[in-house]
């Protein structure tokens, strides 16, 4: 399902947070959104995701204009895993699917089916306290992709956890990507985050956010992730990026 961004500026009050931007999502495809802290990164997505509405241009995704529209459209998932401390892992995943009013027993059922794939299996009655960070974040995820939305909205999904952890989810999420596409945008301010999984990347600058530069990420989504971030290309594309950033944060 593809999204359109055209000529959309936003503003809080007197606090201009985004000016005229225009960006294109294709179907499938995994739009990244960079850019210093505070630039609006994800106030964009929530407007993609219909939570708020631009003050001016418009926001389609599918075709649909209108702030229900696009939200019956998205599934977002936040940078806070957001799980029910009271609930287990399976209660969790399988909540999106509850809340459109689907029995306990055919929601877990639903849930169950996928959690070997998603490196769960084992974990289905752990509380989210006795999970690790990446383990909540798979769950986190599950919750996300199993409402059954076309376009997935994902703010800073690896932000809080470590480097090493982060590295794995990284090519963890472009595993299911590849399994399940979807079209998805990928709030991050990880620039190398966003060029490993995403198949094009959008430079904002500082607020209010303008587009600084779009790049091609040179191999998105590539199941080796060590050997694809450190190709000559990826490098390039990496500093060509940063570049972007240091000249947009002028």
């Amino acid at each position: 399902m593809r999204l359109e961004i055209a000529g959309v500026s936003h503003s809080y009050g007197d606090l201009r947070t985004l000016d005229s931007l225009s960006l294109a999502g294709e179907a499938h495809g995994v739009l990244g959104l960079v850019g210093p802290s505070g630039c609006g990164k994800s106030t964009l997505l929530e407007l993609i995701c219909g939570l708020q509405d631009p003050g001016a241009g418009t926001i389609s995704i599918g075709g649909a204009s209108d702030g229900e529209g696009r939200l019956g459209r998205c599934a977002f998932m936040p940078q806070s895993d957001l799980l029910l401390p009271w609930y287990s892992a399976i209660d969790n995943a399988a909540l999106a699917l509850r809340n459109r009013g689907m029995g306990r027993r055919q929601a877990r059922g639903t849930a169950a089916g996928l959690f070997e794939r998603f490196g769960l299996a084992g974990f289905e009655a752990s509380r989210p306290d006795e999970l690790s960070g990446g383990m909540r974040q798979r769950v986190a995820f599950l919750r996300t992709l199993i409402a059954g939305k076309p376009v997935l909205a994902l703010d800073e999904p690896f932000a809080a956890l470590d480097a090493i952890t982060r590295a794995e989810m990284q090519e963890w999420l472009a595993a299911a990507l590849r399994t399940d596409p979807r079209t998805v945008v990928l709030v991050t301010h990880d620039v190398e985050e966003a060029l490993y999984l995403c198949d094009r990347v959008a430079v904002l600058s500082a607020r209010p956010a303008r587009i600084v530069a779009e790049l091609a990420a040179p191999h998105p989504r590539a199941p080796e992730r060590d050997a694809a971030v450190t190709a000559p290309e990826f490098v390039a594309a990496r500093e060509e990026a940063m570049r972007a950033l240091r000249d947009g944060s002028r």
